[in-house]
């Protein structure tokens, strides 16, 4: 109440000065009554019977009487509030509406940064220099592991490390030399109590320079501020200025420390804080900023983390949590204009669960540098990203700096040859299109020189989308499927470039079409350039329907025709891969006497394309029994069909929303939803329940054995084609570096296509057993839908079938 009573009694003299802008305000009428006389006498009490004209005036002589006291105001509003009608209110012209939500926030917890509950002190009193034991110390360090791995999961500092008593006195005030980065601010030297002046404070230190890394890592890749990590750090500093060779030092001092205190009883404390002191050492190194060539250097450290991790566990009963010494009341010393909010408290088993997760995976991301090849860079980055629980985002940022460190770190020169290597893999193998050599030619009349200028336009915009891809790889799988349903926009701009760009070169290159003599003599051009952005977009397109599965955004109605849509995708690349397989093997026949570096170059692109054929006509093979599988569900009412009544809404309107992020792009064209309807479901927009119901069961059953005849050869057709990816060698599939995860996802898939044909099989068994008994096909059948962690693989949906 002492900061309302001030802002009352100011506007009492402002009142005193000037009370014409007073109103009474009638919000029912929305109508102002002004007063201009000024009130004389002295104060009085009102009453109940009060009229509303009088208020302003007893109001102002009240809030003008000398030495008003807070209570004696509390009083007179009290009889004042009873006089107004409802929805009346006595307010001030010059008292604004942002005035007013702030007085509302005064004395509010959640928004007043300021107030204190009865009893409660605005510091906190801990005593950071007070002598701790060893098992304090231990406890102490297990709950700032849990903070540090409550910040790696997203929760912003001040609700995490920055409310410990002991953090915040090594970063306030701002340490100018790591001398003064100390509990003891005043300049003494701590000669007693070590354990915590040199064995705490160098684990201290060593975590803050820890996040120091991890911060300067995230920020310096892409990603969404408070989506995945907050990276606030509230006017303090993580110890950017010092160097981590001088806290190692503190470490390797304080590891001797304790080798020396044979008094500690039992020797398992020694052992503990010792092994606590070694794991911040290692992770200090880990997370140290490298570049991509110290790799295995790298996986080294991490690997050392890993070893000193189960330590860490089996003594965590020797600690005390000191509970004390972390208090929400730091974060007012914070600069932040919101109130102290609650600790993010997180158990030390799920800690060391996130701990030892992000420890292997930083062990695991630097084998991304085992090739140097974009489609097994694509593979690895896909199949990493793919890991449940999902990497964290100081990983997934590492990650995109490898990438990115390793195509750049070589100069400008470096991107151009990237993505030369995927043209030259896909559609341009031993191509005059992409020989080093034009590069060399001075000479602007010569086709070589035109080519190279051309090419070059062509490689800086093209990199930068193909690095895109890399980035949204890396996200979060919503953020990714987000990500690329924009990114399939800008290669579609690409696609339209490329292909003027492919009619330009072809008076330099002397392209010859080829003729379709037997059909009707028309020429067919190879288009290389736009026919390489028209594959990558058609690979972007399948994975965001994919990680719509993966991510549950599918409706039970959309199942069936989702996977038709993949697999009509799927379709339209594998025509797509035959039409570029066609040119390249009619490039190959046309050299008279190739090099042994063409040949390898045209060895390695047919390699690339007979996988790829093979990969997507398993995608389309399973997607497609599936839809099949979905059609004959829905077609029997065992799962809401395509044509079911919604409020506020048609099926073709939700079509048309499921598919607007394709529906911009040039091709491939979006099906009608005519067409659409008509292959994805057996019940037609314009059938009625009657209609229906008059139909034979000999044609219902016809018609659903037809269509699970189908399921079942595509089930066949796809078990067979994914049991032969998952038996592909590394170098072929284009998994290097992820060939245990790559092959394992690959099984997966071939249990999906087990368990699609045995769902098929039982699907026809209850059909026939229906039919036979003159049974309800929905009281013979039961279907019920795999949660995703209960699934084979996260972007197959097959439906559970059981007879009742």
């Amino acid at each position: 109440m002492q900061q309302a009573s001030m802002i009352v009694e100011h506007n009492g003299d402002k009142m005193e000065e000037d009370t014409s802008h007073l109103h009474i305000v009638d919000a029912r009428k929305e109508s102002t009554v002004r007063y201009h006389d000024r009130p004389s006498g002295s104060h009085r009490i009102l009453n109940k019977e009060t009229t509303a004209q009088n208020i302003t005036a007893n109001f102002r002589s009240a809030a003008s009487c000398s030495g008003l006291l807070p209570s004696y105001l509390k009083a007179i509003i009290a009889d004042i509030v009873p006089a107004l009608k409802t929805g009346q209110l006595v307010k001030d012209a010059y008292f604004t509406l942002f005035e007013a939500v702030g007085a509302l926030e005064i004395m509010d917890p959640k928004m007043d940064s300021g107030y204190l509950a009865p009893a409660e002190t605005l510091d906190d009193d801990y005593d950071v220099l007070r002598d701790l034991q060893p098992e304090e110390v231990i406890g102490i360090m297990d709950q700032l592991i849990c903070f540090e791995m409550a910040w790696h999961k997203g929760h912003p500092l001040s609700q995490s490390l920055f409310t410990s008593s002991y953090i915040e006195r090594l970063l306030s005030p701002e340490p100018k030399v790591l001398q003064e980065a100390c509990f003891l601010r005043d300049g003494r030297a701590a000669h007693e109590n070590l354990l915590l002046h040199l064995v705490l404070r160098a684990y201290c230190l060593a975590l803050l320079k820890s996040c120091d890394f991890v911060l300067g890592t995230v920020c310096k890749a892409h990603y969404y501020e408070e989506e995945d990590f907050v990276s606030n750090l509230y006017h303090r500093n993580l110890l950017s200025k010092f160097e981590a060779a001088d806290i190692e030092s503190l470490l390797e001092d304080s590891i001797a420390y304790l080798v020396q205190q044979e008094e500690l009883k039992p020797r398992e404390l020694q052992a503990a804080l010792a092994s606590r002191l070694e794991f911040r050492k290692a992770f200090l190194s880990a997370v140290k900023p490298k570049t991509g060539l110290d790799g295995p250097n790298q996986s080294i450290l991490w690997d050392s983390c890993l070893k000193l991790l189960p330590t860490l566990l089996s003594t965590k009963h020797l600690g005390v949590a000191v509970n004390t010494s972390f208090s929400a009341k730091i974060q007012r010393r914070l600069a932040s204009s919101v109130p102290p909010r609650p600790i993010v408290e997180i158990g030390f088993d799920d800690s060391y669960v996130y701990l030892n997760q992000l420890c292997q995976n930083g062990k695991e991301v630097y084998r991304v540098l085992d090739s140097s090849e974009g489609c097994s860079w694509m593979t690895f980055v896909m199949t990493f990203q793919s890991q449940v629980p999902l990497p964290s985002v100081y990983i997934r940022c590492l990650l995109q700096s490898l990438i990115e460190d390793e195509i750049r770190i070589k100069g400008a020169i470096s991107t151009k040859q990237f993505v030369f290597d995927d043209l030259g893999q896909i559609v341009l193998p031993a191509n005059l299109l992409i020989d080093p050599a034009n590069d060399l030619v001075e000479a602007p009349h010569d086709p070589r020189f035109q080519i190279a200028r051309k090419m070059e336009v062509f490689v800086l915009r093209a990199a930068e989308f193909y690095l895109e891809v890399y980035r949204a790889l890396c996200m979060n799988r919503s953020r990714m499927r987000r990500m690329l349903c924009h990114l399939i926009l800008d290669w579609d701009g690409l696609q339209l470039d490329a292909e003027a760009l492919d009619i330009e070169l072809r008076a330099h290159t002397k392209e010859e079409p080829i003729r379709q003599t037997a059909v009707t003599n028309e020429e067919i051009w190879s288009f290389p350039l736009s026919s390489w952005a028209y594959y990558h977009k058609l690979h972007q397109m399948e994975w965001v329907v994919q990680l719509g599965f993966e991510l549950d955004i599918y409706q039970l109605d959309e199942l069936g025709g989702m996977y038709w849509y993949l697999q009509h995708l799927a379709s339209t690349r594998l025509q797509h891969l035959e039409r570029i397989r066609m040119f390249t093997s009619r490039a190959f026949s046309r050299m008279s006497k190739p090099t042994s570096n063409n040949s390898a170059a045209f060895s390695r692109s047919f390699t690339f394309l007979n996988f790829a054929v093979l990969e997507v006509s398993a995608i389309q093979s399973l997607a497609d029994g599936l839809s099949c599988l979905y059609s004959f569900l829905t077609y029997l009412n065992l799962l809401p069909n395509l044509f079911q009544p919604f409020p506020y809404s048609t099926p073709s309107l939700r079509y048309s929303l499921r598919m607007r992020p394709f529906l911009p792009l040039s091709l491939p064209e979006v099906p009608s939803f005519l067409e659409f309807s008509s292959v994805v479901s057996l019940r037609m927009p314009e059938m009625t329940d009657i209609q229906e119901f008059n139909a034979s069961k000999d044609e219902v059953k016809e018609q659903a054995l037809s269509v699970l005849d189908v399921a079942e050869q595509a089930m066949k057709a796809a078990r067979k084609e994914w049991d032969a990816i998952s038996k592909t060698d590394a170098e072929t599939a284009r998994c290097l570096g992820c060939e245990d995860w790559w092959k394992a996802s690959a099984k997966n898939v071939v249990r999906a296509c087990i368990a699609g044909s045995i769902a098929v099989a039982t699907a026809k068994k209850g059909l026939m057993a229906a039919s036979a008994n003159n049974r309800n096909i929905q009281d013979a059948l039961r279907v019920e839908l795999p949660e995703k962690e209960k699934r084979y693989h996260a972007w197959w949906v097959v439906p559970n079938i059981s007879v009742r």
